[in-house]
């Protein structure tokens, strides 16, 4: 069954013939059987501005053609996970969609260069623009976008593995009004590219860093030195980040609401002892797998500003010196934590999170109370328990997983 929804926003419009149409400007396919060309065409309507397409994997060139030529005014699309459309798409939008935004292309995988090319010649008006895991992608894709938009403020290109620091550098020349960048798995990223993004582009408030795994402390200290409107900020596996450089951006990021460090493997208490005196308004604090953590870092992050109004998130995931001592100084600040991860802590106890729970009625727990850990052998490092790995334990019947309290989780 084909489901259409349509937002409230309608517009009267009235006709040579002096008849007044209620015309949807906004429209939504969830597809539940294949979406025919004829389908699209129907949809299509000159006062057409947002359209989704989300997941119809049997949506083609012809169909976004037709729907290309029918829509001139649309200004908002996804068209992610369409997987069957191809560079075509992009220049029949490029061709007769000279009003578009915003474009979502996520999981498109023939996407290539051309369809860059395409749009900056036809599209120069767009705004934000999502190419993850467009990976046909290269660097000579995003210097044509970069140049043909200089409007953009929103770029995201997740597993785009081919694009090296040229690409970031044109978008940091060409579009110095970026807010938003994500380049999780663009592993050729250097410290070069960063340092120039952050130069030119003063209003990023979004960055995604994952994965990249040549970034050093140099890429957080000029986002430090150049991005005060930082407020979200995802390194997650930047190996080589320290306590230094989270000190810098710390001090003078202090708009840094949501900061994602899990992995980052060099990290101390030193770090949390910085956000706690720089970050007043954090809200989500992911520091799984940052084995250094100890119970004091808790303790200085519970003393902090950001702990008693703000605080929401914590994820505590394979820190293995955690103890129930965190979760007391945790219950005594952070009225307001909805949620905290504590999988494969191995030295938090059933009784610590009861405790906790008593405090917080409506807090999520999520725990996992493995065997204990046997000593490793020589050169071998420590086995981690992570998320992605309970769903596949609790399939074979072996899962340990506590989890206390219903209370609604905001934001995460």
């Amino acid at each position: 069954m084909l489901q259409t929804r349509c937002d409230s926003r309608r517009k009267p419009v009235m006709l040579a013939s002096n008849a007044f149409f209620i015309v949807k400007r906004e429209m939504s396919f969830v597809c539940c059987v294949p979406l025919t060309g004829k389908c699209v065409g129907n949809a299509g309507t000159g006062f057409l501005r947002k359209l989704s397409l989300r997941g119809c994997q049997s949506i083609g060139d012809n169909s976004m053609r037709t729907l290309a030529e029918s829509c001139a005014n649309i200004e908002e699309l996804n068209l992610s996970q369409c997987k069957k459309i191809s560079d075509a798409t992009c220049a029949a939008l490029s061709r007769y969609c000279s009003k578009l935004q915003r474009l979502n292309l996520d999981s498109c995988p023939e996407i290539t260069d051309i369809s860059l090319k395409d749009l900056s010649d036809g599209c120069p008006l767009l705004t934000h623009i999502n190419l993850s895991w467009c990976e046909l992608l290269t660097d000579n894709g995003v210097e044509a976008l970069a140049r043909g938009c200089p409007e953009l403020r929103s770029f995201l290109c997740r597993g785009c593995r081919q694009l090296t620091d040229r690409a970031v550098k044109c978008l940091a020349r060409y579009c110095p009004n970026l807010e938003a960048i994500n380049l999780h798995e663009c592993r050729k990223i250097t410290d070069d590219a960063v340092r120039e993004l952050s130069e030119q582009c003063p209003r990023l408030h979004y960055v995604c860093l994952s994965n990249c795994p040549n970034l050093t402390d140099a890429s957080l200290v000029t986002l430090a030195q150049h991005c005060p409107l930082l407020s979200v900020l995802e390194c997650v596996a930047c190996t080589h980040f320290t306590d230094a450089g989270f000190q810098a951006l710390a001090k003078n990021c202090r708009l840094l609401e949501k900061m994602d460090l899990e992995e980052c493997l060099l990290i101390t208490d030193a770090t949390l002892i910085h956000l706690a005196m720089g970050c007043p308004r954090l809200e989500k604090l992911s520091l799984s797998h940052c084995e250094l953590i100890t119970d004091e870092g808790i303790r200085q992050l519970a003393l902090s500003p950001c702990a008693a109004e703000h605080l929401a998130v914590l994820e505590l995931d394979n820190c293995p010196l955690i103890t129930d001592a965190s979760l007391d100084h945790l219950l005594q600040a952070c009225h307001n934590l909805e949620r905290i991860e504590l999988y494969d802590c191995q030295l938090i106890t059933r009784a610590g999170i009861r405790r906790l729970r008593t405090h917080l009625p409506n807090i999520k727990v999520h725990a996992y109370f493995a065997p204990v850990t046997p000593p490793p052998s020589a050169g071998a490092s420590r086995q981690r328990y992570c998320r992605c790995c309970r769903l596949n334990d609790a399939r074979k019947g072996i899962s340990r997983c506590f989890r206390i309290g219903t209370g609604k989780v905001k934001g995460s």
